[in-house]
């Protein structure tokens, strides 16, 4: 009996240290906080229960806690060092302030959290696709500290540039890239519309449309069998129909479909409707 006592007065102790407490904690959007009080860890609601960021809180209850103040940047500084830094690839917004990210060295998160895999960070200050970060791990999420100052501003522009020009993932390439970039960028890619199988079908349709209505041609129909080129069936001005294999790239004629001396790279789509209309 004295032992149960004994844990019931240590308890009451504990519940009154509590309510006494004030404590810094990072909480997201209708999330909870934690804290330790005498070896016991508790989890909190908040109020308001809207708040997102650094905040001081004060338990009201063994399941509520108020916010008190936001937290200053050395109150955040102090908790962070306190946690194991890792340097990741920011891929795309999850919500405002939460980022789906992936790690710049797989080897290094195997390490530390015992995999290499797509992760949410969270309370993202700054920062844009591809971008480097520090975040602190711990323990059960990854909280954002600041961008990567030290990393190489040119490999962020490179994957972006790839992006723009619609580089397809297993065509990526250029001085530097590692498996993580590759990695983030095609993360990237299942997020951009443009991307979508659909979409860049609706898209290449149009070039080919509007460089044979250029020329004074008519799209029939187009092929996708090749990596480098489609095979597009085609109208002239007066109704003759052809086919000609077509660079996905900028629309050079890899193959005319008519004899041109070997000369078919030296057009594009729409100069060639004009050719074998002459030849005509």
């Amino acid at each position: 009996m004295t032992d149960i006592r004994k844990l019931i007065n240590q308890l009451a102790a504990a519940e009154n240290q509590l309510q006494q407490t004030e404590f810094l904690a990072p909480c997201v959007s209708g999330g909870r906080v934690c804290t330790r009080v005498s070896g016991i860890v508790y989890s909190f609601l908040i109020q308001p229960s809207n708040f997102e960021g650094w905040g001081i809180f004060k338990a009201k209850n063994e399941k509520e806690a108020e916010l008190v103040e936001t937290a200053d940047l050395f109150q955040i500084d102090a908790y962070l060092d306190r946690l194991a830094p890792m340097r990741l690839y920011l891929a795309y917004p999850l919500t405002r302030r939460t980022w789906l990210a992936y790690p710049a060295n797989e080897s290094d998160a195997r390490q530390r959290i015992g995999s290499a895999k797509p992760v949410p960070v969270y309370l993202v200050e700054e920062g844009d696709r591809f971008e480097t970060i520090v975040a602190r791990w711990d323990g059960t999420r990854f909280w954002f500290e600041a961008i990567d100052r030290r990393a190489d501003p040119i490999f962020c522009e490179t994957l972006r540039g790839n992006l723009t020009q619609l580089t397809a993932p297993k065509n990526l390439k250029f001085k530097g890239m590692t498996p993580e970039m590759r990695t983030v960028y095609d993360l990237v890619t299942q997020k951009t519309p443009e991307f979508d199988e659909h979409w860049q079908r609706r898209r290449d349709e149009g070039r080919l449309r509007e460089a044979l209505r250029v020329g004074g041609g008519e799209l029939i129909r187009f092929e996708d069998r090749h990596e480098d080129f489609w095979t597009v069936e085609w109208l002239t001005g007066d109704g003759e129909r052809h086919t000609s294999a077509i660079a996905k790239s900028d629309l050079t004629v890899v193959s005319s479909g008519i004899c041109l001396s070997g000369r078919d790279r030296d057009f594009d789509l729409h100069s060639l409707v004009g050719v074998i209309e002459y030849r005509n």
